[in-house]
């Protein structure tokens, strides 16, 4: 189960001040992973808020016909479908715009989430940091979706996702690190996880020698001690790393013909997830991790890339591979 902020995407041709097509699409982090897992052949439910809208419309289509159960998800008479907008301004170099404020996403209240967990409770929560970013409501409704998992029993995964249009770095911290204790699985990327660090062990990580392998783990190494059981980075194109009470583990990255980068962490997540729940190890869990991963940053789009599970194998094929 997951929750949070779908909004209406639009993809630009160039320059937005320029005019030209755009593609519409809609994006999301948490509900990127939840088409991810569902692809991969888990059950998944989606509980966030969009407009009375069509806007609205189109995400609950999207996410019912990617095989989410939107059943929980609710629809706000009050206010719009959050807009992101994708600018290309240079071959690696995309600009993103978002209009949320006052969206539906940013009124998501504790009650529909604590319906979700009602219809049925989930072996998996995950939250990122960005719904909690969004407004009171639905950082209230993210502390309350954990209390919940811990009373029922459901694992934890956060992906700290820190975007720094929505809060201060010191706001997401309080939030954060008040979380660690609650969660099982935490993935960041490299500039991150200082996010979830008291400031006294953000200070003995800066003094940390300079390679990055044992900054990472000199960073990880109390968020374990606080109860995280697993400690994920996110490392791009250097592959993931992941830290447990018994030591670490590198996968590198798939190697691919990078297209866009966007929505490359949330398939990861979703690859992780998947593994997870098929009771894979952590070799495993990494290596499906950073496949989903690889076939995200080789095609266009949020969430569109996402793999199938017949199609995981795909990414072995020689170049010039033609599937008959």
């Amino acid at each position: 189960m997951t929750f949070g902020e779908t909004m209406v995407a639009l993809r630009g041709s160039g320059p937005l001040r320029l005019g030209g097509t755009m593609q519409v699409s809609v994006a999301g982090a948490e509900s990127n992973v939840a088409i991810g897992l569902s692809r991969l052949g888990h059950r998944v439910r989606w509980a966030g808020a969009v407009g009375a809208d069509e806007a609205g419309a189109l995400v609950l289509r999207t996410l019912r016909a990617e095989g989410v159960d939107v059943a929980g998800a609710a629809a706000d008479p009050d206010a719009p479908t959050g807009l992101i907008l994708f600018e290309p301004r240079l071959p690696e170099v995309t600009r993103v715009h978002y209009y949320r404020a006052g969206s539906a996403g940013s009124r998501l209240r504790a009650d529909a989430v604590e319906r979700a967990f009602s219809a049925a409770p989930p072996r998996v929560l995950h939250l990122t940091g960005i719904t909690p970013a969004l407004g009171p409501d639905p950082l209230s409704a993210s502390r309350h979706a954990l209390q919940l998992a811990r009373q029922q029993g459901a694992l934890v995964c956060l992906d700290v996702n820190f975007r720094s249009r929505l809060w201060t770095a010191e706001r997401a911290a309080a939030v954060l690190r008040e979380w660690v204790p609650s969660v099982d699985v935490l993935i960041a990327s490299e500039d991150e996880l200082s996010l979830c660090l008291p400031p006294a062990e953000q200070d003995a990580e800066r003094a940390a020698q300079a390679d990055p392998v044992a900054a990472l783990a000199a960073q990880a190494a109390p968020l374990l001690a606080r109860g995280v059981g697993e400690v994920v980075v996110k490392r791009g194109p250097a592959g993931a790393t992941a830290f447990t009470g018994d030591g670490s583990l590198h996968r590198p990255a798939r190697p691919v013909r990078a297209v866009d980068a966007v929505g490359a962490g949330d398939a990861f997540v979703a690859g992780y997830l998947s593994a997870l729940l098929d009771g894979a190890d952590l070799e495993e869990r990494l290596e499906r991790a950073v496949t989903t991963g690889a076939f995200a940053v080789a095609s266009p789009g949020d969430w569109e890339g996402a793999p199938t599970r017949a199609e995981l194998g795909l990414l072995g094929a020689p170049p010039g591979t033609v599937v008959r």
